[in-house]
């Protein structure tokens, strides 16, 4: 099993969550071993894809050097994940990933009209070799040892239309496709307009997120899935997974999760040497295996 990167360089135009500001993206191919860098072009700064460069995790996952910051990295990554892809460059020339249509389906689309070109270099993968576990009172992110990908998510809102969903994920990329990147970032009105008053979410819409008030969802069309909600927390999981720099063989729980756990998680989890072991996958025909079946 290769590396793998993007045949050739694409761009969009789409909107900032927060600043509500035009955002220019252009993925473009990288060489094998390079990873996946974010250049802001409007500030002449790189930023290696690490979980030593998150510096922000409240509202989203937010990458920083020296003060410059790249924010809502985790649909992108997220779709950039969930197709193998180990090296591209990022190119933005403003502070945020656009939010397009508050999932990954946007990004997807994009990767698969620039292709997937597999490089040279043999692919290395972690695989979770004892459990990790970080809890805040009731809520729980968790990674445990698996022969496959899984992603399994619970969730409890006191909401008459979300309430509590569990739904586990197995892991495949035409699942993923089909079964997850539609799913799009919820909020509530409230909380909609207390960010705007503090000068937040004001590229928000029902354009590109559903939006509840006390008893209803305010999209016309409804939701895509009736549990979209708990299905969007896997998509955000899976992009915040992605920080650790390599595709994991494992089943990661959570209940009630966020990014700031989940940055704690994958801090955790590198911190602990015997709790996974990182696999060369030329070197292992049953991992091998495994990860030719995914992009079946």
């Amino acid at each position: 099993m290769r590396q793998r990167t993007i045949k050739n360089s694409i761009e969009i135009v789409g909107i900032g969550l927060h600043k509500g500001l035009p955002v220019n993206i252009r993925l473009e191919p990288l060489e094998a071993n390079m990873g996946i860098v974010f250049y802001r072009s409007d500030e002449n700064v790189s930023i290696k894809l690490d979980i030593n460069s998150v510096v922000d995790t409240k509202m989203a996952t937010v990458i920083g050097e020296n003060g410059i910051v790249i924010s809502t990295i985790e649909h992108l990554l997220s779709a950039v994940y969930a197709y193998g892809i180990d090296n591209l460059k990022i190119v933005l020339d403003n502070d945020e990933v656009p939010i397009l249509d508050g999932s990954s389906s946007g990004y997807c689309m994009l990767i698969e009209e620039a292709g997937i070109k597999d490089l040279n270099i043999s692919k290395k993968i972690i695989k979770i070799k004892k459990d990790i576990e970080i809890k805040d009172n009731s809520k729980i992110v968790k990674l445990e040892p698996s022969s496959k990908i899984v992603y399994d998510f619970k969730i409890n809102f006191e909401h008459p239309l979300i309430g509590e969903q569990h739904y586990c994920f197995d892991y495949c990329l035409e699942d993923y496709k089909s079964k997850i990147s539609k799913a799009r970032t919820f909020g509530f009105l409230n909380e909609v307009q207390y960010l705007r008053s503090i000068g937040l979410a004001k590229g928000g819409s029902l354009d590109n997120a559903i939006v509840l008030d006390n008893h209803s969802i305010l999209n016309k069309d409804g939701l895509r899935y009736y549990d979209e909600f708990v299905r969007h927390k896997i998509l955000d999981a899976i992009g915040d997974m992605s920080l650790l720099g390599y595709m994991v063989i494992g089943k990661y729980k959570s209940y009630a999760g966020s990014h700031h756990l989940n940055h704690l998680l994958t801090k955790k989890l590198l911190e602990s040497k015997d709790s996974y072991e990182i696999i060369d996958l030329d070197n292992s025909e049953k991992e091998s295996e495994l990860f030719k079946t995914l992009y079946e």
